[in-house]
């Protein structure tokens, strides 16, 4: 699995420790930024990440803000994204067995380094179920325009 990984100033200590929990799980990543703490808007790294994850350059993405808030937003306005805020476990597993979420946000000043790893690791585990929730992720695209949906809303 290949990663896309971007953060703002206020999620860059959390953004170093995601890079290193995926290279002890032996993910492979790209780092969108930033690099530093130097501040930064998080449209300018949210939506680089959710373009290249829209291309399929990157099976998943991992924005991390102060709250996780901004970078959903802004991900979630890409076509083809399903960006999913986390602060737990159980929500990580549901954004993808129910949601196909394919960018997982999180909040540095939400969640300590911890509950990321827990959080991170549970989502890169699971797979979309199926089933049932596909006829909802047609319907998302449908929202969306998408071409290649069957429902019309």
């Amino acid at each position: 699995m290949h990663i896309a990984v971007g953060c703002d100033h206020a999620g860059f200590d959390l953004k170093q420790a995601v890079m290193g929990l995926l290279t002890e799980l032996g993910y492979s990543y790209e780092d969108f930024g930033c690099h530093n703490a130097c501040s930064i808007d998080y449209p300018d790294v949210a939506l680089p990440v959710a373009e290249a994850v829209a291309q399929g350059r990157f099976d998943q993405g991992i924005l991390v803000c102060s709250t996780g808030i901004g970078m959903s937003i802004v991900a979630n306005k890409k076509f083809g994204i399903r960006a999913a805020l986390c602060h737990d476990g159980f929500s990580a597993r549901r954004a993808r067995e129910h949601n196909d979420a394919n960018i997982i946000c999180l909040g540095q000043w939400v969640i300590g380094k911890g509950l990321m790893r827990e959080i991170v690791a549970i989502y890169l585990r699971s797979e979309f179920a199926g089933g049932r929730h596909t006829g909802r992720i047609e319907k998302i695209r449908a929202v969306e325009g998408h071409p290649e949906s069957q429902e019309n809303l």
